[in-house]
């Protein structure tokens, strides 16, 4: 049999997922702190929210490529407690944030076209660019009293065949909130080069309160990018994985604004109507969802909140170990001794019982870099963090 070569992945089991397969399959105790999934991590969820699945009009097949307008309305009121204002007609919907990133891939692109994504990031878009026959290349975060977009790295990074620029707002892993005065430069340069601009804004509802200086950063930062930029196409996409923590419930969207927006429109409707993904039940779902979204947020961002201070107060018990500045988000990034590469340091902490990402997963350099989830149950997320302290206190010299 012949297969597409961009199919031609290595899927060889790595060491570190086979060291956690194992330990796990021998049934050692595991501190994750690595969940990333809401609906495994200890929150409380109505006992009816299934019950919004059951709505008879479900039972009619009507596809619409851009979506129910019930479902959009219920889209638009979300981004009116933004502060923005949008038209129904200006959402399409998707099964996910990566269905809508493929979507305004093929939108957007040739076959050999860049996309600019930002690095440190969510190692997604590679993946996602191979199958779409799209080429990704960073846009650089770099970090000097908190994390900023490297422009100049940018600008050098642009071609003839780059067609758009990803901003991920907040960003994941780092939380970094584009800041007023960046969403300016990055239209200048949009403007310059005929660019898009594609935001992710799942995290979005997540500000960071109680770090130092945190009121000045949102009071600095951008808020939706739904609300636009003049001059320049932007495709906001969001969903409810992070907004009502429901990431099963596989429902997402894209907003359009910009110079052209009926066009794009008119085009990403032939691409949904295409492929008809999203289903009848989950959109009539939707508006109950979105409404309800108050509560599991306050869940989450109390359990983020909790979980940081804590880390702050067991990682100034080591003083080679510091936390990078977060704006927004559910992740923290660690600066550790840089021992050796951190799949060593990342597999010795395993075996002693906790599960962190290696900096190098997202982007980061492979050593000196340890990613960790702030969403973990509180006990879980402590214990772990004690045997990470506990590691760094004693192993000074690289002795894994």
């Amino acid at each position: 049999m012949r297969f597409s070569e961009r199919t031609d992945w290595n899927t060889e089991e790595s060491d570190l997922a086979r060291a956690h397969r194992l330990r796990r399959e021998a049934g050692l105790p595991i501190a994750d702190l690595t969940a990333s999934n809401p609906t495994r991590c200890g929150f409380k969820y109505p006992n009816s929210l299934l019950d919004a699945l059951t709505d008879a009009r479900a039972l009619d097949y009507d596809p619409q490529p851009r979506g129910l307008l019930a479902a959009r309305e219920a889209v638009c009121r979300y981004y009116a407690d933004h502060g923005v204002a949008l038209d129904p007609s200006r959402i399409v919907l998707t099964t996910s944030t990566s269905e809508a990133y493929s979507f305004l891939f093929r939108l957007l692109c040739d076959p050999g076209s860049e996309i600019l994504v930002p690095q440190p990031g969510y190692p997604l878009f590679d993946f996602l660019a191979t199958l779409d026959d799209v080429r990704i290349k960073a846009a650089p975060l770099v970090y000097d009293d908190g994390w900023q977009i490297d422009f100049e790295g940018m600008r050098r990074a642009i071609n003839s065949q780059t067609r758009a620029i990803v901003v991920v707002h907040p960003n994941n892993p780092t939380g970094h909130f584009t800041k007023a005065w960046e969403a300016e430069e990055l239209a200048l340069i949009c403007r310059e080069h005929g660019l898009s601009l594609i935001v992710d804004e799942v995290f979005l509802d997540y500000r960071e309160q109680g770090s130092e200086g945190a009121r000045e950063q949102e009071n600095r930062a951008q808020g939706s990018f739904a609300a636009g930029i003049e001059g320049v196409p932007v495709f906001v996409v969001s969903g409810l994985s992070k907004i009502a923590g429901l990431p099963q419930m596989k429902a997402a969207w894209i907003a359009v604004t910009g110079p052209d927006k009926a066009q794009a429109l008119q085009r990403l409707e032939v691409i949904a109507d295409t492929f008809l993904s999203m289903n009848a039940p989950v959109q009539w779902a939707l508006p109950v969802w979105l409404a309800g979204r108050t509560e599991i947020q306050g869940q989450i961002r109390r359990r983020v909140s909790a979980n940081l201070a804590e880390l702050d107060r067991q990682l100034a018990t080591v003083p080679t170990l510091e936390r990078l500045a977060v704006e927004g988000g559910w992740y923290a990034v660690l600066r550790v001794p840089a021992l050796g590469p951190d799949e060593q340091t990342v597999l010795a902490l395993l075996e002693r019982g906790v599960w962190v990402h290696p900096g190098y997963f997202f982007g980061l350099p492979e050593s000196g870099w340890l990613v960790v989830s702030l969403l973990g149950e509180e006990a879980e997320f402590n214990a772990g963090l004690v045997t990470i302290t506990n590691y760094f206190r004693t192993n000074q010299h690289g002795n894994f």
